[in-house]
């Protein structure tokens, strides 16, 4: 098992609540661990269990599996850069909480497509309309047929009729 690094996570930590331009007090009230406590891990005095530093992450709305890797409890060679552009797209300030999961989505079915990765049960959800629906991509590269239109129909507009 890996050896913890609280001092580095301290330091990272006491950073990252700065940047989000939090109190201690704040942070703390907002991961649900006290105030002291959290005064400790900044400081390296403490280390906590992976539990308090997902609910950290989830405060400062950062990347859990960043946190992780700074503890040591995740090894830092393992998917470093999944996890450092990870973090990047979930820290933007610019991007509200949909874009970000966008993002994500879209970053990690180009991963599983290049042969890297992919959710635990390797499916990535799809992103936009579901396929078969209007709005779909067909793979041929052409919107999908919509509903109630017949396949293979041409679309001239409205049908005249014989009257």
């Amino acid at each position: 098992m890996a050896s913890l690094n609280v001092g580095g996570l301290g330091e990272y930590l006491r950073e990252q609540r700065r940047n989000a331009q939090l109190s201690l007090r704040q942070l703390a009230d907002a991961a649900g661990v006290s105030n002291p406590y959290l005064s400790q891990i900044e400081r390296g005095l403490r280390k906590p269990s992976a539990e308090v530093l997902q609910q950290v992450a989830k405060a400062l709305r950062i990347s859990a599996e960043t946190l992780y890797v700074r503890a040591g409890i995740l090894d830092a060679e393992r998917d470093r850069d999944e996890v450092e552009t990870r973090a990047v797209i979930l820290a933007d300030p610019t991007l509200n909480e949909r874009q970000k999961q966008v993002l994500l989505q879209i970053y990690e079915s180009f991963r599983k497509e290049n042969g890297f990765g992919g959710t635990e049960d390797g499916e990535v959800e799809p992103v936009g309309p579901e396929p078969g629906t209007e709005g779909s991509i067909s793979k041929g590269g052409r919107p999908a047929e919509c509903p109630g239109r017949e396949a293979g129909g041409d679309d001239n507009g409205p049908r005249r009729t014989a009257g």
